[in-house]
């Protein structure tokens, strides 16, 4: 049995190695297409690229069963969207991703030896719960960022618009500004600008931002700017406003932060610190006393 396993797994090993090889020499693409992605594209996206075909290559004999999962999960490419990959063929990459995961940890158990059908459900089951908690993770992380990012966002919106700038051209100038430093924040605003531009209202546009990105401040500025839009409140000092409860806000998230340090601290005293400071303190009197037991013995 663990003779067979273990070819199975050398075989999957092979038919990695071979596609990894033809996505590198060019796969099935023709010599024009390598052309122009070669011109348009940098050399990361490239690389994402053959990645993203070198999963979906290898989960294409798991085709029906991911599109099994893909009718069955309805809010995949909104969790998708809100950890920022919204291309369509994002969740097809997830579900293969999903679906690999498992054979790769069956695979890792083949080479244990002992205790292989446990540890192989245990890593298969693992495995496939793995993608779901690393969408979690990058989607806490965007949120994370364009929450930190909004309270500068504010304040530059206010600063331009108290300059003489409407609120459009605002949104634009500060996407393109906070582009290096918050990129999650700036392609939000550029979306909101091309919508607009399409024809959607600057209402809608921003309430699809907070959908989008689902961070509470988000709401509150949408909410905030729908009533100033409604009862003819200057935007300007409903900014400044806003801009001073986020500020506040953040300042007491701050301070709470650093009040929980005391309590965190505790746990790596107790377990790490102190017990080097007993061996470091106490260490050579408890040889003395034990030398001077010794001789009283004698």
């Amino acid at each position: 049995m663990t003779i067979l396993f273990l070819a199975i797994s050398l075989a999957i090993t092979i038919c990695g190695v071979g596609a990894l090889i033809l996505l590198a020499a060019g796969g099935d693409r023709s010599a024009t297409e390598t052309r122009l992605s070669e011109l348009t594209a940098p050399s990361e996206a490239q690389a994402q690229f053959r990645l993203r075909d070198l999963i979906l290559l290898l989960s294409r004999p798991l085709a029906p069963f991911r599109n099994r999962l893909q009718s069955t999960d309805e809010e995949l490419a909104h969790r998708l969207g809100l950890a920022g990959y919204r291309n369509p063929e994002n969740i097809d990459i997830f579900l293969s991703a999903k679906l690999l995961t498992p054979v790769l940890g069956v695979l890792i158990a083949t080479f244990t030896g002992s205790n292989f059908v446990v540890l192989a459900l245990f890593l298969a089951g693992a495995g496939y719960f793995v993608p779901d908690l690393v969408l979690i993770g990058l989607i806490n992380k965007r949120k994370a960022r364009i929450g930190a990012a909004l309270p500068d966002a504010m304040d530059l919106l206010m600063i331009c618009m108290e300059a003489g700038l409407g609120m459009d051209q605002a949104v634009i100038k500060i996407a393109n500004e906070m582009a290096s430093v918050y990129p999650e924040l700036s392609d939000e605003l550029l979306t909101i600008s091309r919508e607009q531009r399409a024809g959607k209202q600057r209402i809608e546009a921003w309430r699809a931002m907070a959908d989008r990105v689902d961070v509470d401040t988000v709401r509150q500025f949408v909410t905030m700017l729908t009533q100033t839009e409604r009862l003819g409140t200057p935007i300007a000092r409903a900014l400044g406003q806003f801009a001073d409860s986020l500020r506040a806000t953040r300042l007491i998230l701050a301070e709470e932060r650093a009040a929980k340090t005391t309590v965190k601290l505790i746990f790596p005293l107790v377990f790490f610190i102190f017990p080097a400071l007993f061996v470091v303190l106490l260490g050579p009197a408890a040889i003395a006393i034990m030398q001077g037991l010794q001789q009283t013995t004698n």
